[in-house]
């Protein structure tokens, strides 16, 4: 036990309080939606009136109270906008049987609880004023070289994954942030730069170990609860119970091209023939478009970053279509072994301000749709850091499975949209609010050249009738099984499966 962990509490009620109407009001001031899902928290038993001691000795890892000084580093989301919310404890789970604990302690004592793993929820969901179940410290991978067969704790983050396959050059579809959580990742499918060769993350899933709030664990297969098994595989994180472990069935890897490419020249045209090149592809190629308004610079930037499991020769003639329209002013293609190649497109991830509106699109983008896409970005009002438009290229092994088969309905897409706008604390009230009125007007006007679907993983406090666009015709059958396995509703959140 830390010794920081259950002896600072005398100063935690006051603060507590301060942290509450802090956290409401920076959400106001950054033009989004309130915390109001947290008004609940007036009725919270005060920090120094529960049983704390209790449930720390109830437990192997250890619970962090405020003063500690891993707190705030544990406390704080990706999402910084809503780091002023903060719990009344931590726990720090080493094993299943403290997520039981806590569980039982949670619902004992009438205190709302969420539990993280990697802590990037857009919506700042894995946040809260009660107790934070922090599991990311079960994270070990262990990887079967013989099976291709990987276990992962319910903590392991894309970079624990990096390591452990390595060794065995092997993989599965993992995203780019080296800091995200697998749990968050494929609850809600999990795309990244292999999905259209090996499918969305949740598609290698074979198993997976969930504690429910009556503490019981089950494990989930196609065998085994296969009805939760069904659920939890595009369901998106925080909706059935807290998970322990995953297992994965990985797949092998050899060398690979990455790219990256930038283009300020023409970029309607150039946008055009990257669209029309990305749409008829191999399965082998993943890859991101990016458009990007940046503070400070005189116009727009294209993008594109990704890879190609094939030589350097099979990419550039890909390309060839594209690079005739016009060159790139960067352009970087190296072939390296996959895992060297990783290290080439993967980012850390570091917290930061930002709002990201997603839409699924269905074949090509007309040329009035990436007119209007231009035209957005050019109107930006601009805030100190970007705003970003972009898409990643879906299709492939994606659709082998059909939208009934896993909860993940968002099969047969061409490319997963967004509207992504960043800021810092150095820009005002006013400019955030006009700036938000400006991605929701951006968002809005996309739907008629995409759809109303969005994607899960890119959670959104702003969607509108957001059940229907994560989930489509699937949430009937979603809402039995949110009845079955959790009945009362303890694992509830905004934008949660209700019952």
């Amino acid at each position: 036990m830390q010794d920081s962990s259950i002896d600072r509490t005398h100063s935690f009620s006051s603060s507590r309080r301060r942290f509450l109407r802090a956290g409401t009001a920076a959400a106001f001031c950054l033009g989004l939606p309130s915390l109001g899902w947290l008004s609940g928290c007036a009725s919270l038993p005060e920090s120094s009136a529960l049983p704390w001691s209790e449930l720390a000795r109830s437990m192997q890892g250890p619970l962090l109270m405020p003063g500690s000084p891993e707190f705030a580093a544990r406390a704080r989301p990706w999402a910084l906008q809503y780091a002023s919310t903060l719990p009344q404890g931590i726990a720090q789970c080493a094993g299943e049987a403290d997520v039981q604990a806590c569980l039982r302690w949670a619902q004992a004592n009438r205190v709302p609880l969420v539990a993280r793993s990697g802590g990037h929820s857009y919506a700042g969901y894995s946040t809260t004023t009660g107790l934070m179940i922090d599991v990311s410290s079960m994270n070990r991978v262990d990887v079967d070289g013989a099976t291709g067969i990987a276990t992962l704790g319910g903590g392991a983050r894309n970079k624990h994954v990096y390591a452990a396959c390595r060794p065995y050059d092997r993989a599965v579809t993992h995203g780019r942030c080296r800091d995200v959580g697998v749990a968050g990742l494929v609850l809600g499918g999990g795309i990244g730069f292999n999905m259209r060769a090996h499918g969305l993350t949740c598609d290698g899933l074979t198993a997976t170990r969930i504690v429910l709030a009556d503490g019981r664990a089950l494990n989930c297969s196609a065998t085994e609860n296969a009805d939760l098994f069904w659920a939890i595989r595009g369901a998106g994180g925080g909706n059935f119970g807290i998970h322990t472990s995953f297992t994965f069935q990985t797949f092998p890897v050899g060398m690979f091209t990455v790219f990256e490419m930038s283009w300020t020249d023409r970029i309607a045209e150039v946008f055009a023939a990257l669209q029309t090149m990305a749409l008829a592809a191999p399965d082998a190629l993943g890859m991101k478009l990016s458009v990007k308004a940046e503070a400070g610079a005189p116009g727009l930037k294209l993008s594109i970053l990704g890879q190609l499991a094939g030589p350097q020769a099979e990419l550039l003639a890909l390309l060839a279509p594209v690079l005739s329209v016009h060159r790139p002013d960067k352009s970087v293609v190296e072939e390296r072994p996959y895992w060297d190649a990783q290290e080439f497109l993967s980012e850390d991830g570091t917290p930061e301000y930002s709002h990201e509106r997603s839409r699924f699109a269905r074949g090509a983008l007309s040329g009035e749709a990436i007119d209007t896409i231009l035209a957005n970005l050019r109107a930006w009002p601009g805030t100190t850091v970007a705003a970003t438009w972009k898409f990643f290229l879906m299709g492939g092994r994606i659709d082998a499975v059909s939208p009934a088969d896993t909860a993940f309905v968002h099969r047969g897409a061409s490319m997963i949209t967004s509207a992504e706008l960043e800021w810092t604390p150095a820009d005002s009230p006013d400019v955030l609010a006009k700036n938000q009125q400006w991605l929701s007007r951006f968002h809005d006007r996309m739907e008629a050249y995409t759809s109303a679907y969005c994607y899960q993983n890119f959670i959104d406090p702003s969607q509108r009738d957001y059940l229907h666009a994560y989930y489509g015709e699937n949430l009937p059958r979603l809402q039995a099984v949110k009845r079955k396995y959790d009945p009362g509703d303890l694992f509830r959140y905004p934008q949660s499966i209700p019952v």
